[in-house]
């Protein structure tokens, strides 16, 4: 069953082309609204600027589970808490909480 053809049926070009503009809107978005991942992309000299497509994925730094605990529980909220419509959270049993809005 196909939900939106538009989008499911598109060529690869056309796939591709839409991938790269959402990635770059993204990289701009978290890197002005959420602190951790300014300061995580200027430690590695990048700037939104620098992420033209998919093919400079490979620049972005990666998230790992301990950012995840060393910013819990709400530090890598992109909107402020008043706009968050539901929270998930790990049980922590390995540690720390892991905590996504």
């Amino acid at each position: 069953m196909i939900w939106n053809e538009t989008k499911e049926c598109m060529s690869r070009d056309e796939m591709t082309s839409l991938q790269s503009k959402r990635l770059v809107k993204l990289v701009d978005y978290v890197y002005h609204n959420v602190e951790y991942y300014r300061k995580k992309m200027q430690a590695v000299g990048l700037l939104p600027a620098d992420i033209k497509g998919l093919e400079d994925i490979t620049k972005l730094p990666f998230t790992t589970k301990d950012d995840l605990r060393d910013n819990y529980p709400f530090g890598l909220f992109a909107v402020p808490n008043s706009e968050i419509v539901r929270i998930h959270a790990s049980s922590g049993t390995t540690g720390k909480a892991t905590v996504v809005g």
